[in-house]
């Protein structure tokens, strides 16, 4: 199958359909995938600044890692889920989107940079566990890190605010002006 073929097949979907005509499960979903994000940028951040030697530096680092990334990639895999939920409800227009591709360069960029983390600091960290920083290359990877996820945070919302498509068709018997329409009966 060609990828406008999958593409389209994946916004065909009966569960595409089903999240994209809810009145409750998109937002729902980005809700889970907005508190997930921010539960990976933050144990991200907190890994990144002990690296950069400006908190947490009292404590061993292999100490915050265990604490810490255990939560990052439970975070990780509820956020990565409920993108996915989140683009196939309208996954042409987001395929397309050069802010959604620079995102997810961004996102491969951030594995990369784990990745070189792991082949250099990471390595010798028996070394330095304990000093205040990390050696330059854990700095680098640390700062870089930021950067990357900062540019996933903003690019994130500038796809859910500058990618436009047709409203999910309103049952005509809501009142949109009384807000106990919407609430379950």
């Amino acid at each position: 199958m060609d990828v406008p073929g999958l593409i389209g097949s994946l916004e065909a979907s009966s569960l595409a359909t089903g999240i994209r005509n809810s009145l409750y499960w998109f937002p729902l979903i980005e809700s889970v995938h907005v508190i997930g994000l921010t539960m990976v940028f933050g144990t991200i951040l907190i890994i990144d600044l002990r690296l950069l030697g400006l908190a947490s530096t009292q404590r061993p680092f292999t100490a915050i890692a265990t604490d810490v990334l255990k939560w990052t990639w439970l975070a990780f895999v509820v956020t990565a889920t409920t993108g996915a939920l989140m683009f196939i409800t309208n996954a042409g227009t987001y395929f397309y989107s050069g802010y959604f591709r620079v995102k997810m360069a961004l996102l491969v960029l951030s594995g990369l940079n784990m990745l070189v983390f792991e082949v250099t600091a990471r390595r010798s960290v028996q070394s330095w566990n304990r000093d205040r920083a990390a050696p330059a290359p854990g700095r680098v990877v640390a700062a870089v890190s930021l950067g990357l996820w900062i540019g996933v945070i903003v690019l994130g919302r500038w796809v859910g605010f500058a990618i436009s498509s047709a409203p999910a068709p309103v049952d005509p018997s809501i009142d949109l002006e009384r807000l106990e329409d919407f609430l379950p009966k």
